[in-house]
């Protein structure tokens, strides 16, 4: 029963990663990053504007003022799974900057079980082996203001690399477009991910491939397809911060999260689905920060057939002191929706503390 479970869920990886155009291919870079962000339900496109706009809008790197480097941490699935992330990012100029960020996503320490029982059908445990299935995306970023005033724009590119053990793996590589525009301390953001499409090739180990075969007979017969698109999709950001009397703030941020196929989504069509969310920052002389949101709103089926409103509100806390900035996030309050909560932990550093 190991043996076959181990197969079952092996070729689901497989099939989930190497079919030719699939609507979820590279999904793991739309997890997000950043705990401040996450509190506020990832509503960051229009208000981005330190090291972490290198995976929320490029174009915010402009409001950089010197060097940044940030950190984060997550583990999902009852910590089965290991999310890491790491940025930097610095101006080049008044009016350009540059960044780069890495991003792994991955499940360590699986046992392959699958020469368990050699071919005199004895069970050997010595014949168990581990490995580990881990996607990377690592992101370059450039930033540069444009001549209208209060218009900005960045654009990434990004490599992707997955790995399965020995079985398989692949090389991916993509663009990101995006723009932010100021007006009477409003700010608006567009985000156009993958916009040329990510194009994903895998290289299948058909050694170990016929050797999982053999595992179960009659079955996984056929090698999974080599090829796999990311399609575009786009979001859109509004936000104001609101400065007050008492040395306090409230910063309100909104994303329409665009793709460009029926889906789950709130709003669902033929040609766009959209799902909103919404998010705020309350903040006390830039020292002290409580953040909370909601997004993720989706139309979940029951099991009577019957539809309801899914949703995921997250809340955050956040510390700022002479450069340094720790945050944390608990998404998915109360499982409301059919994500997984997640502690997430984060920190940034403003470089210029060192000097």
């Amino acid at each position: 029963m190991k043996k076959n479970l181990f197969v079952f869920l092996l070729f689901s990886c497989f099939l989930t990663h190497s079919q030719t155009i699939r609507k979820y291919s590279n999904e793991f870079m739309n997890i997000g990053v950043d705990a401040a962000a996450m509190g506020m339900s990832n509503a960051a496109v229009a208000n981005t504007n330190d090291v972490n706009a290198c995976y929320w809008n490029p174009a915010g790197l402009i409001g950089l003022e010197d060097s940044q480097a940030a950190l984060m941490h997550a583990s999902y699935f009852a910590n089965i799974a290991q999310y890491d992330y790491v940025a930097f990012a610095k101006p080049i100029d008044d009016e350009s900057a540059w960044g780069m960020s890495l991003i792994r996503f991955g499940v360590d320490d699986i046992l392959n079980t699958t020469q368990l029982i050699d071919a005199n059908g004895t069970i050997d445990y010595n014949r168990i082996s581990k490995f580990s299935t881990a996607d990377y995306g690592m992101t370059f970023s450039y930033a540069r203001k444009l001549k209208l005033p209060g218009f900005q724009y960045g654009v990434n590119t990004k490599v992707i690399r997955r790995i399965i053990g020995n079985f398989a793996s692949s090389w991916g590589f993509g663009f990101d477009v995006g723009f932010q525009f100021e007006k009477n301390d409003w700010h608006f953001g567009l985000m156009l991910r993958d916009i040329t499409t990510t194009y994903n090739v895998w290289n299948i180990n058909e050694d170990e491939f016929n050797s999982i075969k053999g595992a179960v007979a009659g079955q996984n017969q056929d090698l999974p397809q080599s090829t796999e698109i990311t399609l575009p999709k786009a979001q859109l950001g509004l936000s104001k911060k609101f400065e007050f009397h008492n040395e306090t703030s409230l910063l309100a941020s909104g994303n329409l999260n665009m793709q460009f196929s029926k889906t789950n989504d709130i709003f669902a069509t033929d040609v766009v689905s959209i799902d909103p969310a919404l998010g705020f920052e309350y903040g006390y002389t830039d020292l002290v920060f409580l953040r909370a949101g909601v997004g993720n709103f989706q139309t979940v089926t029951q099991i009577d057939n019957s539809k309801k409103i899914g949703f995921q509100p997250n809340i955050g806390l956040g510390f700022k002191y002479r450069g340094i900035q720790v945050d944390y996030a608990l998404t998915d309050l109360g499982n409301q929706s059919a994500a997984l909560y997640s502690n997430i932990f984060s920190l940034k550093v403003d470089l210029s503390i060192f000097r």
